[in-house]
């Protein structure tokens, strides 16, 4: 505790409110009904490849709301809703859509039938769309349309190193965050179709565990055997590097089978590797660096260093409009403060271990009372751990309180606390209690009730007409930004997609080639 007061400490007022923190949301686009939306992306919205702020994420069907970066918690959140309600707007002039408030999707269709991100006709749009094809191939579309929020962070004078530090502790805590925000305890029995379980019946379309927290984040979630021989170290950024290279270049048997192409000659995936590219490896927390046009995640990281890291385990919360409230960010501010300064010893495999059977066991079992987790090779009580960190996060809520005025911090911190010592009020347990109480346990009639509710609620903000028109101007720019995209295309689809994926693309230490 003493050395991380030390460095508490040395850090100025100025460096803390330099943390820099931005938000990516993702929402299926609902019909009234509760089924999915099997419409295009709506026109009005703008061009979902070169929109900076809406776009989509695996599907047509799933909007991604993407904020600026920002200096306060409070910026971040007003600039969330403007977004949210500028596609209101949109949906409800469009029809009666709207946007699925809960992680685990909405009614399904088969799975051929969700249709997958279209991006245009250049060559990044139409690669944009091969990739999401791959993803279908090997994970199936119905894992592709669970949703999350997505928290990014940075802190002025972090070394790649320091933010290595900090991905290593997240993991290692990262069980706090799924107690304490999971909210996806239940889910539509039309997810489960022809996939093994261990979910027990709720009602005739509803699943559920009864102490579950993150379904999203569990085994149902976004994991899967041939990721899970990823052998990812977070111990340094040229061992992070080597594994993730590995995986791109590596080709796996199972892929290799699905075949680059189809008979008809359209496009499967974009290769047989392990991963097509850096983003199909789905991870609690990743490294990031803005990239340069047509640069690989992986060269900028290379090159360039860690900017910021990308937290992704959060859960929707379908109580809140927008999915996040400005008490939660505060508490995730107050936990990577945590993780950056505490010490941090490298990973071993033992640990990595542990931390994955923790993260398995909290997404299912996380309210289960005398619930215990692996550490260091023995078990201790989840509750316990968790005190241990609450007291750890103390001086640095009250520091980032001193540095901002107010007592938000400590609030934030208190509500935590709150929730550690009692379960039933989690969000996870609230959506159980609500969908028992008041909706014969379907989680479908919940979340559209949730959603509809939400709708309205959006709809009724003010929304100035200059403001509109910003958001319509945007829109129109980015429409018009795609247009130059496609018309600036020199080379064929084969040939861009074959250069894009060349090893060589990927900054190999020693020899690392500028972006072309």
């Amino acid at each position: 505790m003493s050395s991380l007061q030390e460095r508490l400490g040395a850090l100025s007022p100025v460096t803390l409110k330099g943390i820099r923190r931005g938000i990516e949301k993702e929402s299926l686009r609902a019909q009234a009904d509760g089924a999915l939306a099997l419409t295009p992306h709506p026109a009005a919205l703008g061009s979902a490849l070169t929109h900076p702020h809406i776009t989509t994420d695996f599907s047509e069907s799933q909007v991604e709301l993407i904020t600026g970066v920002h200096a306060g918690v409070d910026a971040c959140l007003e600039e969330l809703t403007q977004l949210h309600q500028f596609t209101y707007q949109v949906l409800k002039e469009a029809g009666n859509e709207m946007l699925w408030v809960s992680s685990m999707p909405c009614g399904l269709p088969t799975d051929e039938t969700i249709p997958i991100g279209l991006y245009g006709s250049s060559n990044i749009g139409r690669s944009k769309s091969v990739y999401r094809m791959g993803l279908s191939h090997r994970y199936g579309r119905r894992m592709q349309t669970i949703s999350g929020i997505h928290y990014n962070w940075s802190m002025p004078d972090v070394s790649s190193e320091a933010y290595f530090a900090l991905i290593r502790n997240f993991r290692r805590h990262a069980f706090l965050l799924l107690y304490l925000f999971g909210a996806s305890p239940a889910v539509c029995s039309s997810f489960l179709a022809g996939r093994a379980h261990e979910l027990q019946t709720l009602n005739e379309h509803t699943m559920y565990m009864p102490y579950g927290t993150s379904l999203r984040m569990g085994r149902l979630g976004y994991q899967s055997d041939a990721q899970a021989s990823i052998a990812v170290s977070y111990n340094s950024l040229d061992g992070y590097g080597a594994s993730l290279q590995d995986a791109l270049t590596r080709p796996y048997p199972a892929y290799e089978a699905i075949g680059v192409r189809n008979p008809g000659g359209d496009y499967n995936q974009l290769d047989t590797s392990l991963l097509q590219i850096e983003n199909e490896f789905y991870g609690t927390i990743r490294p990031k660096r803005v990239i340069q046009p047509g640069e690989r995640p992986l060269h900028a990281l290379r090159e360039r260093g860690v900017e910021y890291i990308e937290v992704r385990l959060m859960d929707l919360d379908p109580f809140i409009p927008v999915g996040i409230t400005a008490q939660t960010m505060r508490f995730l501010d107050v936990f990577l403060l945590h993780c950056l300064l505490a010490d941090s010893p490298p990973d071993t495999p033992q640990e990595i271990a542990e931390t994955s059977h923790s993260r398995d066991r909290v997404a299912a079992r996380g309210r289960e009372q005398g619930l215990r987790l692996e550490r260091d090779g023995r078990e201790v009580l989840l509750t316990d751990w968790g005190m241990e960190l609450m007291e750890a996060f103390v001086p640095i809520a009250a520091r980032l309180d001193a540095v901002h005025g107010g007592t938000q911090y400590r609030q934030a911190l208190m509500a935590a606390r709150a929730g550690l010592a009692d379960a039933s009020t989690l969000p996870s347990a609230r959506v159980l209690e609500v969908m028992a109480r008041e909706f014969d346990n379907s989680f479908i009639r919940f979340a559209r009730a949730q959603s509809q509710q939400t709708r309205r609620a959006l709809l009724s903000l003010p929304f100035p007409a200059d403001m509109q028109a910003r958001f319509r101007a945007m829109a129109q720019q980015s429409i018009e930004d795609q247009k130059k995209v496609e018309a600036a295309d020199t080379v064929p689809f084969d040939i861009y997609l074959q250069q894009y994926l060349s090893p060589e693309r990927l900054g190999l230490p020693g020899a690392l080639p500028r972006a072309a």
